[in-house]
């Protein structure tokens, strides 16, 4: 059973990213050994320098995004100003209040400041504190697997062509020994550095794209949501956290990958208060609560990720996502939310039990896809924004925006 420090490394995903770490610094600094050693040039030096000093940091970097963490609110928080908590989420896990840009992580179990995501790879979340030395861990892990690459393609071709060089070459070209089991091994090496090199390229370039745009992916998606539900005619929505490239990039990337600010309170627009946002996320949970309904479920789903039983069409097309499914019996009662050809996403309820909650508490929640064969529609909800399971929240984004400028919230 690991404790303490170990509890965090002991994972699938840290475990094989230290894997791969110390596969790629090994293959690579025994071929550069023999391929630069006997000649003892600048090149090869510079070469073993800049290689080590990817490898270093990687590993560094690593850490540090692993057990600093992304920062997590306390427990019960709340805002200091009690009437600011109108325009907040409340969280009824952690039986507190969401800051601005916070969101609660299922798998962390706590709620995460500037959530983006949560990475296996790390087993943790990347969010507030983290996410400087995250994006540097992927750039380096790039950069040192690119040239990672470079040596051990070209280590194999010197190892096959060792008997050549041998016998008919000028005595400069580099004599590398390999084994029948050392060739498959440097190989499989080589593709996990390619790998790296076009997977981990990839997850760098969009953790570049959102710190310059000050967005986390789950922003992407608010905002989004917040642009395609206004019309013509209404005032465009405006991001309250993007100041600007520079700006956006300094809040993130430093030196010592310390975070500016407290995770808290943010800098924001001129045109905008520190509630834009969350003012926005509260009208978009009462549009989608106005739009949810209810099922009955008549046939038993046991949550498994590919229920053969349910049919080929639900086995073929599950949902994108690592969300949860949940498993049902006949007879219970689900809010559903998300709707595809063969899938329902929805939060298995108790009406009674949710209209008997006092204000500003909530019963657990159990949310999740499961097949749609397994549920038949009931009725809808009215769109009553004074439910008691719910915080009170604007009907739209004018009542919204005219409350803001009443508070003139800065």
């Amino acid at each position: 059973m690991c404790v303490g420090p170990l509890r965090r490394v002991c994972h699938w995903g840290p475990l094989i990213a230290l894997g791969i770490i110390k596969s790629v610094t090994f293959a690579t600094v025994s071929c550069l050994s023999q391929w630069w050693a006997p000649h003892d040039s600048w090149g090869g030096t510079t070469l073993f320098f800049t290689f080590m000093s990817c490898a270093i940091l990687t590993l560094y970097c690593f850490l540090h995004a692993m057990y600093v963490g992304p920062g997590n609110l306390p427990l019960h928080w709340k805002p200091e100003k009690e009437n600011d908590q109108q325009f907040l989420q409340f969280c009824a896990i952690c039986n507190g209040y969401k800051a601005p840009r916070s969101h609660h992580c299922r798998k962390c179990g706590c709620c995460v400041m500037k959530m983006d995501h949560h990475c296996p790879w790390i087993n943790n979340c990347v969010g507030h504190k983290n996410h400087g030395s995250f994006t540097l861990f992927l750039l380096f892990a790039v950069l040192g697997c690119a040239q990672a690459s470079v040596v051990l393609a070209l280590s194999i071709y010197h190892a096959i062509h060792r008997t050549w060089y041998i016998y008919y070459g000028t005595g400069m070209e580099p004599i590398i020994y390999m084994s029948l089991w050392g060739m498959v091994m440097c190989m499989f090496v080589l593709g996990l550095a390619i790998g790296v090199v076009l997977a981990v390229g990839m997850l760098l370039y969009f953790q570049i794209r959102a710190i310059l745009r000050n967005r986390t992916g789950i922003e992407d998606w608010i905002l989004e949501k917040a642009i395609h539900r206004r019309d013509s005619t209404e005032k465009p929505f405006i991001y309250p956290y993007n100041l600007g490239r520079w700006n956006n990039f300094v809040q993130v990337i430093n030196v010592w990958c310390e975070p500016n600010g407290d995770g808290i309170v943010w800098p924001v627009h001129e045109d905008c208060n520190q509630y834009t946002l969350t003012i926005e996320q509260l009208a978009q949970k009462a549009e989608k609560r106005a739009r949810s309904r209810e099922y009955q479920i008549v046939e038993a789903f046991s949550g498994w990720w590919f229920p053969c039983t349910k049919g080929l069409g639900v086995c073929c097309h599950p949902p994108c996502t690592d969300e949860p499914r949940i498993p049902l019996q006949p007879g219970d009662e689900v809010l559903v939310t998300r709707w595809k050809k063969y899938w329902l996403y929805g939060e298995r309820i108790n009406l009674k039990e949710i209209l008997a909650a006092p204000q500003g508490t909530s019963s657990s929640r159990h949310r999740g896809w499961f097949p749609r064969r397994c549920a038949v529609q009931v009725s809808s909800l009215d769109n009553d924004t004074d439910s008691p399971s719910l915080p009170h929240v604007p009907n739209n984004q004018k009542q919204s925006q005219k409350i803001a400028d009443n508070k003139k919230i800065r």
